[in-house]
């Protein structure tokens, strides 16, 4: 059996999330709603270039009242699947960062490929034994979801705070 090891970096406190940029590579790892083409159309106004992706050594847990997940460490193997959003520019960048706000940790994760990416990791309480369900989360919960990041996207792009 191989030991994995999953290397993670936090941004640095005193850089802050806007200047994460500085730090490494330009990929995110989107492994919940920054998944859906109608979530970046509301909160970007386009869809980004992304690939497929996985990040070993994690899981998209299902969040206690919430219908976004959260990233956490996985206890035993697996990969957590997602995308790779590979084209941001900076605001889009910035408006990602007020989107997911203080609740996320903004980490380096190594994905399946072996490259790095930054990923918004959970580091707080409420997760679920069970993974987010995307496919539940698009049946269910989408439409609102998207309409809520409309809502919100022109003051996360006047950099105000999401208000909801």
């Amino acid at each position: 059996m191989t030991q994995m090891t999953t290397r993670t970096t936090s941004v640095p406190e005193t850089l802050g999330r806007r200047d994460r940029l500085s730090q490494g590579p330009n990929l995110l790892f989107a492994y919940g709603t920054l998944q859906f083409d109608d979530v970046l159309k509301a909160l970007l106004g386009r869809v980004p270039e992304r690939a497929s992706a996985s990040a070993p050594g994690y899981r998209a847990a299902a969040l206690e009242g919430c219908v976004y997940p959260g990233l956490v460490v996985r206890a035993f193997g697996g990969s957590a699947p997602g995308v790779v959003l590979t084209d941001l520019s900076n605001e889009e960048w910035r408006i990602l960062d007020a989107f997911e706000d203080e609740r996320y940790n903004l980490q380096e994760v190594t994905l399946s490929n072996g490259t790095r990416g930054w990923a918004y990791v959970w580091p707080g309480d409420g997760v679920r034994v069970e993974d987010w369900d995307a496919e539940e989360f698009a049946a269910q919960h989408l439409s609102a979801y998207a309409a809520r990041c409309a809502r919100i996207a022109p003051a996360l792009a006047a950099g105000q705070p999401k208000g909801e």
